[in-house]
């Protein structure tokens, strides 16, 4: 991260206030200030995690992402006894993205269920969309399948396999 010299005593002021307000933080907010005030390249890193940026179309696919397990969980509830018993229930589960590679993405899921409220009847489950696993890419191929479906939000047991497959 590159800053000037106004910025990273902006940034430094601000760490001093943290580290006042926020007691339990001291630690954290005393050693940032520290790395900011003496520009340790390496360590300035850090705060790039911090900042985020995720572009419109990527928002828009994540939503995508979203709404086809919504469609999906939808479908399956409208499937009689015989054909739900094809499908495994607990595939039908969002688990969301992977933390360690993922983590912008995690974080917009979040956001959008959190504090947007969207798709409540999402299991947060004990990880909060953390699936600890790379799934973009898995997610792109079950889209592709999805959006070839006929009726995306009327699939059927062998559709819903299918995407699930992709």
């Amino acid at each position: 991260m590159e800053m000037t010299n106004a910025q990273r005593l902006i940034l430094s002021n601000q760490y001093y206030l943290m580290s006042k307000l926020s007691p339990e933080d001291k630690d954290k907010y005393e050693r940032l200030q520290k790395i900011v005030e003496r520009g340790y390249g390496l360590q300035m890193r850090e705060l790039d995690k911090d900042f985020g940026h995720i572009s419109e179309s990527d928002c828009r696919e994540i939503i995508d992402i979203m709404e086809m397990y919504h469609a999906m969980q939808e479908s399956y509830k409208m499937l009689d006894a015989n054909n739900q018993s094809q499908v495994d229930k607990r595939r039908l589960m969002f688990l969301g993205f992977d933390i360690a590679t993922e983590a912008h993405i995690v974080n917009y899921v979040r956001f959008i269920t959190d504090t947007e409220g969207l798709y409540p009847q999402f299991d947060k489950a004990d990880h909060h969309f953390n699936s600890q696993v790379p799934m973009l890419d898995k997610y792109r191929r079950m889209l592709t399948t999805w959006r070839n479906c006929p009726r995306q939000y009327h699939l059927s047991a062998s559709e819903i396999t299918q995407v699930f497959n992709a």
